[in-house]
């Protein structure tokens, strides 16, 4: 993510600059191809798409902060490509693939799909306008709410591993209506992820077992690609949890120890 970096002095630059903002370019290129091919009933190369942007979304920021090229142009741009890439682009893949073939009896039931689709884009909106207004006050190493990329690899993962194993669509689409309006609601909660950013060049140091978990992944992921996205997607939703319920807990034993 194109974002600001807090850690620099001074506003950032109003100008425009190529190499991030071209890689911005190709994730909202490969967000827009995801709904051309989601349309068109390539659901796989939907999914495919997305991941790519995710991928591309995770370099730009990244690119931006190491060749000092970060904007103010980039980061809203960036926020306008994570729009279509991570909210849109999703939302109409899930629609055009599952919730459409929702049956529900009365009105409301030939409108439930799209409206559940639009839930999850107007919370992805939402998520995207708090991260930019939070991003030089919050603590870099979490996330206030799932990340919208991440709610949207977690989303075509399951898409992409009910398709690689023959689940036909309309069997999970209640399923998949619950998981599309749980991922919306968690990018909008104040449920803590880990952004594995770090503070410090010290805190950004991981043990050599991270190295090799990493090595693992490639490895499964080189077997059985939606499988592993899928198993990803879960964990790491599910981390964010156990995460904030770990840490209330913990406020909650400070408050007793010190009323004492």
């Amino acid at each position: 993510m194109n974002a600001p970096n807090p850690e620099s002095n001074g506003p950032l630059a109003r100008g425009a600059y190529l190499l991030p903002n071209a890689l911005t370019t190709a994730a909202l290129m490969a967000g827009f191809y995801a709904i051309v091919a989601g349309v068109r009933g390539d659901t796989v190369a939907a999914c495919i798409a997305v991941v790519i942007a995710g991928v591309l979304d995770g370099l730009d920021g990244r690119v931006a902060r190491l060749t000092g090229t970060q904007s103010e142009f980039g980061t809203q741009y960036d926020s306008l490509s994570d729009l279509v890439s991570f909210g849109l682009a999703p939302a109409l893949l899930v629609w055009s693939w599952s919730l459409a073939t929702l049956e529900v009896a009365g009105p409301l039931g030939q409108k439930i799909g799209w409206l559940v689709a639009f839930f999850y884009t107007a919370c992805g909106a939402l998520r995207l306008a708090r991260f930019n207004t939070q991003a030089g006050v919050a603590d870099k190493r979490y996330f206030q709410g799932l990340a919208s990329p991440a709610a949207a690899g977690t989303l075509v993962s399951t898409i992409w591993f009910f398709e690689s194993r023959g689940i036909d669509a309309e069997s999970v689409a209640w399923p998949m209506l619950v998981l599309t309006v749980v991922l919306g609601a968690l990018m909008v909660s104040r449920v803590r992820y880990a952004s594995f950013k770090g503070g410090s060049p010290r805190e950004r140091r991981v043990p050599i077992a991270w190295i090799f978990l990493l090595l693992v992944v490639l490895v499964l992921l080189a077997i059985d690609v939606p499988a592993v996205l899928f198993t990803i997607g879960v964990l790491y939703v599910t981390s964010g949890l156990v995460l904030t319920i770990h840490g209330r807990y913990q406020q909650r034993r400070r408050r007793r120890r010190d009323g004492r």
